[in-house]
């Protein structure tokens, strides 16, 4: 009989087929087979009464979880009970962390094995990884489960108690968690800080110096550092909270007319070398990448979001090009270590090579599970040109790569010059550098992605000098400088504040990120993360209600009481029972809370320096200003960030508001006024006419994507409002072929078969020809029954049924049967793989099986909503997804589940039976 395996993804499972020995099978159980219920739908049938159920944590029987087994894992639990039973063996290989931990111990309790299991761990998918960790299994570390269990109940508490809290304080669709609100209120921070800072304003002198002595010398650069005997002020003068100069530094502070005074009273001067120094400094690679040191380092270097990083990561992985990518240590084995130095000695010779085998210690906070470093895997390291990788997948290997072969590489030895000239009563500076031993500068710099280019842009040249040598001054020019307010966090730089605080853990941030902003409290503008005025709102009551759950202090030391429940430190009742039910549990709170505030207030936000309301309505910000005539109230536009809004913004979106848009055109048969309107429930569109008690619903069309209403003409809006134009008859069967702009963007139709523009095609200019040509072309679906695709990938493995590429309006999809995935933009159709494909489908299904699930008729529909209003909604909170990264699928579906409760003496863990999943009628 076989020995069965069990893995979280067919990637994963493909790869280690090939190491293991004849008469092991491997399956992928697609993430986790069972979890907490995700809504109401979810809940079975014999609980719902329950008050607790809503929580999915019966927070008075000893916090005892339900679980249940989702409806897209059921046929997967299915598949894996088949195959166990054709097994004398089972053995659970899921990822080596407390989230791998716990998923084979649910596959334990899903399964219930009656042959014997081990747990097979390893950080990395080599043949010789592999081999060793078949021969070294042990059992399921049963703390490390109960640490992550406490964690997932935690985080639940926390997201499914406040978040109904702030639908209906705020907004609906908002969510809580223990981890995201305070990396919300980071952002908030920031933007409250950019928002008090006031610039203010220093000048210097820069000259164009050269040497007497030598004309042909090139000329150097230098700048005015004193005057008088006293420093002139600089930027590390002022304070980087408030923009202002800290009080009691005695520095010269100069304004442009002095500046311009002191030009004109030096250029005659004789300007002279007065000194010369140099320090040599020595410089040590970095250490090799942790998990969020990687999505740092991606982000800043491959301009990749923190959720890409990983799930490019988890790809390398699990193909096996990389160590495993969840990992808080810096640590390199030996063997990994032998393996850079090789690379290093081999190409760059054995001068390049650190004078001893080189470690590091991790320093971060709570780092948890002794894994090495994220590195390449194998004893020996795949150079990037020797893989078949491509695109993003290269790049993020080939970063991996350098770093930890830049690691074991010799210090860069370099030398800095500085040089001081005096000219009358003022002191210039000059300063230079070279690079005396480039080191470990050969393989990895960081900030660049071209090594030998860095090199060189790090290197500063000065022509020979000494002290007494006369300059000529070729050029000399003030410069004005303004202090700059704290900047704006990106990516990169939230990630690492959140793991110096000891927030959170790497492996959730990716996902933390991705909630944040799918819930409208952060948007991007450009590299910068810029937190929304709903995020002002939340944690403007978060702050005031419930401090300790966005006090950073207060949250790293959950994170730490987690780590020791892990260790066995600590006991994971007790603290539950504390936080939740204790006399200032979480519980008590809310109930208090919410009979406290009040809603207008809660939806009202009040900037610094700006004494008007701005409130969160159903559309979205907007300001209240009381006039003569009563209040006045004026959306605000997104490209206007809340530390950024002044009162002349205010002033003129009221004056806006007050007088009403005005005409852009008078329609030539009617004579009606056309308006652009910049903003609506659906995005800017044009309005045929004005809003009246005869005329309620005038027409109006909505703009194309990427045409802003600044850029609307006349012309462009009256025939934006001729929409649908007639083109004229089809040729074959005399229909009539029309253009226009519907719900997905512009198109063309003939006889109720409609076909979207192209992106560079106009929808007022197209042409009956092209229309024709367009309607002759294969219709590219959005859902089923999609063109002829692209090509055929391979079969499921779960079905057989064929899993096939296809070229949509939106770009490159994967189909299986009725379900349809897609693929990421920058991806080639020749890229895409069926293991990819199976990843993106298996994700898909477990995001879709919430709305599938739900009853669809009218009467269920209704039942359905009578049930939740009785019950109370199951809130869709972020909390649920801190726990894990992106790259696992979700869990959510229903199951009946019975439980037996825990007795509070014994604290052992709670007993889940299972129960055969109940038929919907």
């Amino acid at each position: 009989m076989p020995k069965l395996v069990i893995v979280e993804s067919p990637t994963k499972a493909r790869t280690i087929r090939g190491f293991l020995p004849a008469g092991y099978e491997v399956q992928a159980s697609m993430g986790h087979v069972r979890d907490l219920p995700e809504s109401a739908s979810d809940i079975p049938e014999e609980v719902k009464g329950e008050e607790w159920s809503r929580l999915g944590v019966n927070v008075h029987a000893n916090f005892e979880p339900l679980y249940v087994i989702p409806k897209d894992k059921r046929k997967v639990v299915k598949q894996l009970k088949e195959a166990l039973k054709k097994a004398d063996e089972l053995i659970l290989a899921t990822d080596e962390d407390r989230e791998g931990e716990s998923i084979s111990w649910h596959l334990q309790q899903v399964l219930q094995p009656k042959v014997p299991t081990r747990r097979m761990v390893f950080h990395e998918i080599t043949r010789e990884a592999i081999q060793e960790a078949l021969q070294n299994c042990r059992e399921v570390d049963e703390q490390l489960v109960r640490a992550q269990e406490t964690r997932r109940i935690l985080d639940r508490l926390v997201g499914y108690t406040l978040s109904p809290l702030l639908w209906k304080k705020i907004a609906p669709k908002l969510s809580a968690g223990r981890v995201q609100s305070v990396a919300v209120k980071l952002l908030v921070d920031r933007e409250r800080e950019r928002r008090a800072f006031k610039k203010a304003t220093y000048w210097d002198l820069k000259a164009d110096l050269q040497p007497r002595t030598a004309s042909q010398a090139a000329s150097f650069p230098a700048e005015l550092v004193s005057l008088g005997g006293k420093r002139l002020a600089s930027g590390q003068d002022f304070d980087p909270s408030t923009g202002q100069l800290i009080a009691g530094r005695d520095v010269v502070l100069l304004d442009q007319a002095q500046a311009e005074a002191l030009r004109d009273r030096l250029l005659g001067k004789a300007w002279v070398v007065s000194s010369v120094e140099e320090r040599p400094s020595t410089r040590k690679p970095a250490p090799p990448f942790t998990t969020s040191t990687l999505q740092q380092e991606a982000n800043r270097k491959l301009r990749l979001s923190a959720q890409q990083t990983m799930r490019i990561a988890q790809k390398l992985y699990e193909e096996g090009y990389i160590t495993y990518m969840r990992t808080d240590s810096v640590h390199l084995s030996e063997q990994a270590i032998r393996a850079a130095r090789a690379c290093v000695e081999s190409m760059y010779g054995k001068e390049y090579l650190s004078p001893e085998p080189r470690q590091y210690t991790t320093k971060t906070k709570g780092a948890q599970e002794a894994h090495e470093a994220i590195r390449p895997a194998g004893s020996e390291f795949r150079l990037p040109s020797q893989t078949p990788l491509t695109g993003q997948e290269l790049a993020l290997y080939d970063l991996i790569w350098k770093r930890t072969v830049a690691s074991q590489m010799a210090e860069a030895r370099q030398t800095h010059t500085i040089v001081l000239i005096a000219v009358d009563d003022a002191v210039f500076r000059a300063s230079g550098k070279r690079i005396d031993f480039p080191g470990f500068f050969r393989a990895y710099v960081e900030g660049s992605d071209d090594p030998e280019a860095a090199l060189e842009d790090r290197e500063v040249h000065l022509p020979l000098l000494r002290q007494g040598d006369p300059l000529s001054c070729l050029q000399l020019e003030p410069v004005g400088h303004e202090t700059q307010p704290p900047p704006r966090y990106t990516e990169a730089s939230l990630v690492k504040v959140l793991e110096s605080e000891g927030i959170g853990r790497p492996s959730t941030y990716a996902t933390i990120l991705n909630t944040i902003m799918s819930r409208g409290y952060v948007r991007s503008m450009g590299n910068a993360l810029v937190p929304t005025y709903t995020a002002f709102a939340v944690t403007e009551l978060l702050e005031k209600y419930f401090p300790n759950l966005v006090n950073t202090r207060f949250t790293a030391e959950m994170e730490q009481t987690l780590d020791d429940i892990a260790s066995g430190q600590a006991d994971w009742l007790p603290y539950l029972r504390h936080f939740f039910l204790g006399e200032q549990g979480l519980e008590g709170q809310v109930k208090a809370r919410e009979l406290e505030i009040d809603s207008g207030l809660a939806r009202s936000i009040y900037l610094e320096n700006l004494p008007v309301k701005i409130g969160i309505g159903p559309y979205g910000p907007y300001v209240s200003v009381e006039t003569e005539s009563g209040e006045v109230r004026a959306n605000l536009p997104e490209d206007i960030p809340p530390a950024d809004l002044s009162a002349e913004h205010i002033e003129e979106l009221i004056r806006r508001k007050q007088e009403g848009p005005k005409p852009i055109a008078f329609h030539p048969e009617t004579q009606e006024p056309v308006y652009v309107i910049p903003q609506g429930p659906y995005g800017p569109y044009v309005q045929l006419g004005e809003v009246s008690e005869e005329n309620k619903k005038p027409k109006r069309t909505s703009l194309p994507r990427g045409l802003k209403p600044e850029q609307v003409t006349p012309e462009i809006a009256l025939g934006l409002l001729s929409l649908p134009r007639t083109l004229g008859e089809h040729p074959e069967s005399g229909k009539k072929v029309q253009a226009g702009i519907g719900r997905f963007g512009p198109y063309v139709v003939c006889d109720g078969d409609f076909r979207s523009l192209p992106a560079d095609e106009d929808v007022l200019t197209i042409s009956l020809e092209r229309a024709l040509e367009l309607l002759a072309q294969p219709k590219k679906g959005r859902g089923r029954g999609s063109a002829k695709p692209l090509r055929e990938l391979g079969s499921h493995p779960e079905d057989g049924e064929p899993v096939t590429l296809h070229d949509g309006p939106y770009g490159l999809y994967v189909k299986h049967g009725k379900v349809n995935a897609s693929l990421p933009k920058d991806l080639s159709p020749e890229a895409v793989t069926l293991e990819m494909a199976l990843e993106l489908l298996a994700e898909k299904e477990g995001s879709s099986a919430k709305g599938k699930g739900r009853s669809t008729g009218k009467a269920q529909a209704k039942a359905s909503t009578t049930a939740r209003k009785a019950e109370g909604a199951v809130p869709s909170a972020g909390s649920q997804k801190e726990r894990t990264s992106q790259s696992r699928p979700s869990s959510n579906g229903t199951a009946k589940a019975s439980h037996v409760q825990e007795t509070a003496q014994t604290g052992s863990r709670p007993t889940i039976l299972e129960v055969t999943p109940k038929a919907r009628a």
